[in-house]
């Protein structure tokens, strides 16, 4: 199955806040995906505050990644200004598909 790169990030004003008030419902959600979920996890700025999300899922095609997206928390709750959903390949790293 393809995998998908999903590349978020928080709307400068109010993201930090959204973030903070969804993170419970949104880190239930993302452990009920199973296996289909390949590695998620908080982007970072310098100081270590989180700024958005990135995760690599498996999913049919571009529609069934962008369907999946749209039901996280942090989508539902107004925290991404800018997201980016693209193919992607495990070309070298732990945990590459045989």
């Amino acid at each position: 199955m393809p995998l998908y790169c999903l590349h978020c990030l928080d709307k400068p004003e109010g993201g930090a806040e959204a973030r903070a008030a969804n993170r419970p419902a949104h880190l239930a959600w993302a452990a009920g995906l199973g296996e289909i979920l390949r590695m998620a996890g908080p982007l970072l700025n310098e100081t270590g505050a989180m700024v958005g999300s990135v995760f690599l899922v498996e999913a049919a095609d571009i529609g069934a990644a962008k369907a999946l997206h749209a039901q996280d928390p942090y989508v539902t709750g107004g925290v991404f200004g800018h997201v980016h959903i693209n193919e992607t390949r495990w070309a070298i790293g732990d945990g590459k598909p045989a």
